[in-house]
């Protein structure tokens, strides 16, 4: 044995460190790279936000000797700033040299209630922000508060304590009595006789353990014991689901037509007593993208309101002009802030032309979706995109992940664009797009007849008729993915 050296060829894939920020930007949605942006301001205090107000400078780039080792220069202009040498500026603790005398300054009366340097003179004390805000009542604490109006000893309040705080967000008990009695340590015709007290709570029906029972309890608050709506929901729930209502009609020896009005006044209760008190929090999409016609054409703009107009501070470019004088240890932190601010500014450009120029792609495979709406939605893959601008379909999977588009047709996501496609009959003509298909089916159940509605088999023919291949399974799939149920479910006798 012994060690031998030898040249050896070898290909691998190396990411550089600007490579790797503009793949990590590329797939960061907008409020993503806003945190991502306010993070690197922090840590790096070579980038600032440049202010508008400001007049531009003469955007020259850092000389080639004092800048670190790279040829981009700052790609946002930057506003003009005190250009006088730093030994020449005045300093804070100088007041003569800003024009100031603080005594005259802290003598001035503001007129606003200010009292600068000490408490404020105010006899009583505004609220926080956070006292200010409006809160929303959960399910719990409405229970609660209607438990504690009740003539209850302590130990019964434990009991609805506990049985409350087993109620789910629909106002369900999930929990077995058993378990609650153990957990109070009473018997459980305590518990029980508790749980009646706790179901005549408002909302109607909480506290139920079954749908039946939830519905019963609202059927005796309505006043409507020993009727036919009691005797459906408490016998012949499962063929109410199912609109059986000739089979319920011979079971109850009635008419059916009272059924059906049974069944009307069934469909008016709640099965989840406690959505009303559901906490559903609203996030505004905010587009990246916007596309708007302009004489017949469709221009794509970026939307840039709210990111920050980035550059590097002039303060620290002045600094590394007289770098020699600087420690070395200076020398190195201040290049590689610059370097990375750079390499910050520059990714961030290269994602907004990205997202342009996917968002035109997009635009202008998709023109008669801008045109006439989602029926005219074209079949569409990544790999056509990649190849109509000239980049890999990793990349247009990145841009397309979590970036919106405002279009005259509403605000959609990018991927909401890309979409599988069915041949039509007899493989003439271009491909019908998934989305439209889905489409279709939802406006012909919309448009339906519900004493005769459509089966999947007869969606299929008129599919056909319109000149679209489609199986029944893939109708039933698409029509569950739409929440419709079948036919037979959504049969109406009247």
């Amino acid at each position: 044995m012994k060690l031998t050296l030898r040249p050896l060829l070898t290909q691998k894939l190396v990411m550089t460190p600007q490579l790797q920020m503009a793949i990590r930007l590329l797939q960061l949605s907008r409020q993503e790279l806003e945190q991502a942006i306010d993070e690197e301001m922090m840590e790096n205090p070579t980038m600032e936000e440049a202010d508008l107000a400001d007049e531009p400078e003469s955007n020259l780039p850092v000389d080639a000797e004092t800048a670190p080792d790279t040829a981009d220069p700052p790609l946002t202009p930057s506003p003009t700033l005190d250009e006088r040498p730093m030994d020449d500026r005045p300093m804070d603790d100088d007041a003569e040299s800003l024009g100031y005398k603080w005594e005259e300054y802290f003598a001035q009366d503001m007129g606003d209630g200010r009292d600068f340097g000490g408490v404020d003179s105010a006899p009583d004390e505004l609220p926080s922000f956070e006292q200010t805000l409006a809160g929303t009542t959960s399910l719990g604490e409405h229970l609660s508060w209607q438990l504690r109006m009740c003539p209850l000893s302590e130990r019964e309040m434990a009991i609805g304590e506990e049985i409350i705080g087993n109620i789910d967000d629909d106002g369900y008990l999930r929990t077995e009595i058993a378990e609650i009695a153990t957990a109070c340590n009473a018997p459980e015709a305590d518990v029980e006789r508790i749980l009646g007290v706790i179901q005549e709570f408002d909302p109607a029906g909480v506290g139920a353990r079954n749908l039946r029972e939830c519905l019963l309890i609202q059927v005796s608050q309505l006043d409507l014991e020993d009727t036919t709506v009691e005797q459906i929901v408490a016998n012949h729930l499962e063929d109410l689901e199912r609109r059986r209502y000739p089979q319920i009609a011979r079971a109850l020896k009635i008419k059916p037509e009272e059924v059906h009005q049974a069944a009307k006044v069934i469909e008016g209760l709640e099965p989840k007593p406690g959505r009303p008190f559901a906490t559903t929090q609203n996030f505004t999409i905010t587009p990246d993208v916007y596309v708007i016609p302009v004489d017949g054409e469709y221009r794509v703009r970026l939307n840039d309101e709210g990111l920050p107009r980035l550059r590097i501070s002039p303060y620290y470019r002045k600094m590394l002009a007289n770098r020699d004088q600087a420690p070395s240890e200076a020398r190195e932190y201040l290049d590689g802030k610059l370097r990375s601010a750079l390499w910050m500014i520059k990714s961030i450009e290269q994602r907004n032309r990205t997202i342009v120029r996917v968002a035109e792609s997009i635009v202008r495979f998709q023109r008669e979706f801008f045109d006439f709406g989602v029926s005219h939605l074209k079949p569409l893959i990544l790999k056509q995109v990649a190849d109509d601008i000239s980049m890999h379909e990793s990349t247009i999977s990145r841009v397309t992940t979590n970036k919106y588009m405002h279009t005259p047709h509403g605000i959609l996501e990018l991927k909401y664009f890309f979409n599988s496609g069915l041949a039509r009959v007899g493989g003439y003509g271009e491909d019908v797009s998934s989305v439209s298909v889905r489409e279709t089916i939802r406006l012909l159940v919309a448009d339906e007849n519900p004493t005769n509605p459509l089966k999947d088999q007869e969606i299929v023919k008129i599919l056909r008729g319109r000149n679209v291949v489609v199986a029944r399974r893939t109708v039933a799939k698409y029509r569950t993915e739409l929440n419709i149920p079948p036919s037979n479910r959504r049969k109406r006798p009247f």
